[in-house]
């Protein structure tokens, strides 16, 4: 089998910064994902800031897989699309110097009709970031979940190539109703990070929920022989948006991880 590091989203330990960089490392994660708006802010990261940043991460074992950057609106809305994506392009800059390869975000609901302007902007916003992106080392990568996969993958065939990967979060997937087995074939080339996040659908409720890895409706056994087939060597992330026992979760699934990963 390929190898697969394990990380941990900082954000899912519900702890401060240090706190959370020393439990991942405790719990032997190889890696972590950053938040740069809730966790490090890029305008308030000063080089000496970033030399002891690195070092922390050094010494506790850890690399950065990934570099999140929620914004609250996607790039396919008009409304404030300059300081949206001005604001993108600083977290790349911060994502860069802290050593992430990947920045991580929503990047809007890919709209239906390619000739509306709502597609005109995603496409010419995708465009400005996958080149800066290119120029400054670092990878403007979508989280699945808000459509489905043939979708996505239209959009991504859309662009100049390497412009935009995807970020495979299966249990976000299972919440809106679409196939984790069919979405990853579908997207597998453009497959550049991926999520181990489990949900299901809650009949009573009428939608989808989160709940803890291995008890949800992914696959995860068979997501693992399917990154093994096209020989996945990044991370799989750790991430609860809602735990009720953050860090016993985080390595409650660690252990489930490790459990699929060959000896």
């Amino acid at each position: 089998m390929a190898q697969i590091q394990l990380a941990v989203q900082l954000r899912t330990l519900r702890l401060p910064l240090r706190n959370a960089l020393k439990k991942a490392s405790e719990l032997g994660a190889a890696g972590i994902e950053i938040d740069l708006r809730n966790e490090i802010r890029p305008a308030e990261l000063s080089q000496t800031g970033v030399r002891q940043f690195r070092k922390m991460l050094t010494d506790l074992n850890l690399k950065i897989c990934s570099a999140s950057f929620p914004t609250r609106r996607g790039y396919q809305v008009l409304e404030d699309l300059d300081q949206r994506i001005a604001a993108t392009k600083k977290a790349m800059d911060a994502a860069y110097q802290l050593g992430a390869p990947i920045l991580v975000n929503q990047i809007g609901k890919i709209p239906d009709d390619p000739e509306s302007e709502s597609w005109n902007l995603l496409t010419q916003a995708m465009i400005d970031l996958g080149t800066y992106g290119h120029k400054h080392g670092v990878v403007m990568t979508a989280k699945t979940g808000s459509e489905d996969a043939e979708t996505l993958a239209g959009f991504i065939k859309s662009l100049p190539d390497g412009h935009l990967a995807v970020d495979f979060d299966p249990g976000a997937l299972v919440i809106n109703g679409v196939s984790t087995e069919d979405s990853f074939r579908c997207l597998a080339p453009m497959i550049r990070h991926v999520r181990a996040k489990d949900g299901v659908q809650d009949l009573a409720r009428g939608r989808g929920i989160e709940v803890p890895l291995g008890r949800g409706s992914v696959d995860f056994p068979l997501l693992m022989a399917m990154l093994d087939d096209i020989r996945y060597q990044g991370y799989l992330t750790i991430e609860r948006e809602n735990p009720e026992n953050p860090v016993l979760e985080v390595e409650q699934a660690l252990q489930y991880c490790r459990s699929l990963l060959p000896e």
